[in-house]
């Protein structure tokens, strides 16, 4: 009962320190662009949980780990880190970190189906409702009726759309084979074997891209650094962490549920910050795909 709600307040925490680094990693990705907010981010993180590791289990890396946990979770910070945030970075300066998050809502779902796809996990009819119930809320959100012609739009751009959409893909993939490759391993140190993969993974992508002077010219913007900086404190160090942490100690399915609830958080950022108006169908959105998320693992 104690490891259950280590794991809830570990989810919950979570949630909170990705309605941060949304809003921090949002303003920066707007000022210098996502690729540079990527890497950057990274390394400030790399630093972080090497001096975290160094004080509390007595070793700067992970050189504790077996092959096969460095093997899969490797895997997971390529999917995860370097696929998976490419494209919601992206969705941040294309569409916004609310609209983006509330599309990530779905990650849940495509996590049961991969479930039952890959395991033969089972799908229950409240959880199938819980599935559409999450689809019905992001589109409230998504789709529109042009005052024109009558005909269904979509309300943001549909590139954004598409790129969120592949950064819940990539994080679904990314907490599965997480959760695989940890085991009972220490989950600082197995963010910190994700965060290696990703920075190999985006020094790769810069180097193809040719965009190394760009991320020279983000180091010298002081407004950048600053949000990237509270963004990697509170994404790839803490929020991961506590992420792996939550799936230690409770059902993958109920920490997706209690994560989930980062697109309600957000909105009060969104208005403060961002000065968004936000419509009262995008607020009633967000809590139906909440509501499918919390009925597809009851």
């Amino acid at each position: 009962m104690l490891q259950s709600h280590l794991g809830v307040l570990a989810s919950l925490a979570t949630a909170i320190c990705w309605t941060i680094t949304a809003v921090a990693f949002e303003f920066a990705g707007k000022k210098v662009g996502s690729l540079c907010v990527n890497l950057i981010r990274l390394f400030i993180a790399f630093i972080l949980i090497s001096i975290f590791n160094f004080f509390t289990r007595g070793i700067f890396l992970p050189t504790d780990a077996s092959g096969f946990t460095w093997l899969w979770l490797l895997i997971s910070g390529l999917i995860g880190f370097v696929i998976g945030d490419l494209f919601l970075f992206q969705a941040y300066v294309e569409i916004g970190s609310r609209v983006s998050q509330l599309i990530m809502s779905i990650v849940p779902p495509i996590t049961a189906v991969t479930g039952y796809i890959l395991m033969n996990e089972k799908i229950t009819l409240l959880g199938f409702i819980g599935m559409v119930t999450t689809i019905v809320g992001i589109a409230l959100v998504i789709l529109t009726k042009d005052s024109d012609d009558k005909k269904i739009t979509f309300s943001h751009p549909i590139k954004g759309l598409i790129y969120a959409f592949m950064g819940a893909l990539g994080q679904a993939f990314g907490l599965v084979f997480s959760k695989f490759g940890m085991g009972s391993y220490n989950p600082f140190a197995a963010t910190q074997i994700r965060i290696i993969a990703a920075i190999l993974g985006f020094c790769v992508v810069i180097t193809v891209t040719k965009n190394w002077t760009n991320i020279y010219t983000a180091l010298k913007d002081k407004k950048a650094m600053q949000s990237i900086s509270i963004g990697s404190f509170f994404g790839p160090f803490i929020g991961v962490s506590l992420s792996l942490l939550a799936v230690q100690h409770a059902p993958t399915a109920i920490v997706s549920t209690i994560t989930s609830i980062t697109p309600i958080l957000i909105i009060p950022a969104s208005i403060i910050i961002f000065k968004e108006k936000i419509a009262t169908k995008e607020i009633l959105g967000s809590v139906i795909a909440l509501t499918g998320v919390t009925l597809l693992f009851l």
